[in-house]
């Protein structure tokens, strides 16, 4: 599988370094619009640099492009992938806004090439083990969740990027961003949701957008969760998601089962659980197994005509409740503004 790449920042370097473990495949070019960081890329793993889009879309041979620009970018620069024959892999989120992402979708369907975003924590082992207990009625009915996503990202972290935290490339802040992940998680565990009540606010950073997202969650299956996404909670915390049920509740933090209390459950993955001890330092993982994971995992979807873990349409729903978290939260800002 010869793969390029679009991008030449560290979510690139991070698909390059998960790319370039597996078997059978070759990283052959790279775009993207920082010649410097493309360049060393292109360098340290043996591909061709391209400083023109256009150019590296008519290299080959190249099977599929590993997308890592800018999330406004997304829908725009797959489409031109797809329209080229070539497989698309996407960094999440899949696009900014609904009419991007169906529009990528449709694009791809046309060209008949697969399409799949990079929901790495859907292949992390614990977090598989949680969803295996919920699927196999292990928690009982679900009846409440609780996630919570409080990060830190330091000023320059916004003030040093021509498009993090702003609307036109970023789509949102914290919650599109970095909460996007506990988003997917949420839908994948518990399924859809049916209402939701938010509220976002730029409470720390110099930003269009928010660092702080609230929302409260009701899924069509009766369950009511909580949700809160920050980069504004120094020193920065593990991500902790705790899901309650009939038959009892099991929490994951740094994606690790760290305490499971169920009725029906083991006293060897009990006693394994509650005796972890995860470092609550830094929720920022450099391990690339998950990127792997979800490399290999479309790879296989491509050579076997198969769907993705997470394809562009289960990509969509993510997108979708965080476009409604947004909507509802605007709704209640102008609500509020209204009774003044």
């Amino acid at each position: 599988m010869r793969i390029g790449l679009i991008g030449g920042g560290n979510i690139s370097a991070t698909h390059a370094q998960a790319a370039s473990t597996i078997s059978g495949v070759e990283l052959v070019a790279i775009y993207g619009e920082n010649q410097h960081k493309v360049d060393r890329l292109s360098r340290e793993y043996g591909a061709r640099a391209y400083p023109d889009l256009g150019a590296f879309l008519s290299f080959r041979p190249m099977d599929m492009v590993i997308i890592g620009s800018p999330s406004g970018l997304h829908a725009e620069q797959g489409i031109l992938v797809a329209q080229q024959g070539l497989h698309v892999l996407v960094e999440k989120p899949i696009a900014v806004s609904g009419q991007q992402s169906a529009a990528l979708v449709g694009a791809c369907k046309k060209a008949n090439i697969k399409l799949g975003v990079i929901f790495q924590d859907r292949f992390k082992p614990e977090i598989r083990r949680l969803r295996d207990l919920i699927r196999e009625g292990t928690l009982g009915r679900i009846l409440l969740a609780d996630a919570r996503m409080k990060w830190y990202r330091p000023p320059d972290y916004y003030s040093q990027s021509r498009w993090r935290g702003t609307w036109r490339l970023d789509g949102g802040g914290a919650l599109i961003n970095q909460g996007s992940h506990t988003v997917d998680l949420l839908l994948w565990l518990l399924g859809d949701v049916a209402r939701v009540q938010a509220r976002t606010a730029t409470l720390l950073h110099s930003i269009e957008t928010e660092d702080t997202a609230l929302a409260l969650l009701e899924f069509t299956g009766g369950a009511l969760a909580t949700l809160v996404a920050t980069t504004a909670a120094y020193p920065g915390y593990s991500r902790r998601i705790e899901i309650t049920g009939t038959e009892g509740t099991v929490i994951l933090e740094n994606d690790l089962i760290v305490a499971a209390e169920l009725h029906a459950l083991s006293a060897t993955l009990s006693n394994e659980a509650l005796t972890r001890n995860p470092s609550p330092s830094s929720p920022v993982i450099s391990d690339t197994r998950g990127h792997q994971s979800a490399i290999e995992d479309f790879i296989r979807a491509v050579e076997h005509n198969a769907l993705p873990e997470c394809d562009g349409k289960e990509a969509q729903r993510s997108l979708a409740l965080i476009e409604e978290i947004y909507r509802a939260s605007a709704n209640t800002v102008a609500g509020a503004l209204s009774h003044r």
